[in-house]
């Protein structure tokens, strides 16, 4: 069997148009479309996201500001600097990049940011309407899961889906996402016993469990179609949540690097531009 490798760029490219024609209806009012990014510590994958989301916004006619903190930063000061950008008429979203890094509380931090400036469903109130099917607003991660499904033809309705992960940036609502489309899904987490014998039930398994290669070939059944949204710095190198093994058995595959982290930076810059 031949897999489907489900590249990111295809899917992420079918936005850009729409996106750049956006930032140009600002300009044209004389607004600038401008992106504050907030990134606390050091993690490596928290950087090379950053850097790879600033690239594509340049390219795009986005403005970036970038606030790197250390790691020993008080919560009660980065609270203070997003209220300033959330008051910030020049600044049109603010996107903390998640984890953050303890003692920080990265719920409390996310749900700082206000509703209408948040690019990644981390408000409240944002999040509360992704759950209750309001509106087109969800994390950009899942988001971008479901828009690469889409564009790959991939059928959910009556599917079996399972989610390694229940985090409330990518687990749990990808999971709702889902469910939104009439799959059938069941979340694994640390605590599930026997993971291998229900991911071996799924006909779609989404891998966001920040763990790098832990969904392995015998974990999958014949004919599976695989999400991988780990994003693992190992020996200076990005690999998934996937053993890329999975190749030749699953029917389908999102590689890493190239797969659902190129598709989650233009979903940011959609929900970012998406009231211009």
């Amino acid at each position: 069997m031949e897999t489907l490798i489900m590249r990111g760029k295809p899917a992420a490219d079918a936005y850009r148009e729409t996106i750049m024609q956006r930032v140009a209806n600002a300009l044209g009012k004389g607004r600038k479309v401008t992106l504050a990014i907030i990134v606390v510590g050091d993690d490596p994958a928290s950087h090379v996201y950053k850097d790879r989301l600033m690239k594509l916004a340049e390219s795009m006619g986005i403005y970036v500001k970038e606030l790197l903190y250390p790691a020993d930063t008080k919560q009660e000061d980065l609270l203070r600097d997003i209220a300033r950008m959330n008051h910030n008429r020049y600044v049109t979203g603010v996107l903390p990049m998640m984890p953050m890094p303890k003692p920080l509380d990265s719920d409390t931090i996310g749900a700082a940011v206000t509703a209408s400036k948040d690019v990644d469903c981390l408000n409240v109130k944002n999040v509360g309407d992704m759950y209750l099917g309001y509106g087109k607003m969800s994390p950009c991660t899942p988001r971008a899961c479901m828009a690469t499904l889409e564009h790959y033809g991939i059928e959910l309705e009556g599917k079996h889906a399972v989610v390694i992960g229940r985090s409330n940036v990518v687990g749990k609502p990808v999971a709702n996402l889902l469910l939104n489309k009439n799959a059938t899904v069941t979340i694994c987490h640390s605590k599930t016993k026997n993971i291998a014998e229900i991911t071996r039930q799924a006909d779609i398994i989404v891998a966001a469990v920040g763990k790098p290669c832990f969904v392995t070939p015998d974990m999958i059944k014949e004919g599976a179609v695989v999400v991988d949204v780990g994003i693992n710095a190992v020996d200076g190198k990005l690999v998934g949540d996937v053993d890329p093994a999975v190749v030749g058995k699953a029917s389908a595959y999102t590689p890493v690097p190239g797969g659902i982290g190129v598709v989650s930076n233009m979903m940011v810059m959609d929900l970012l531009t998406r009231n211009q």
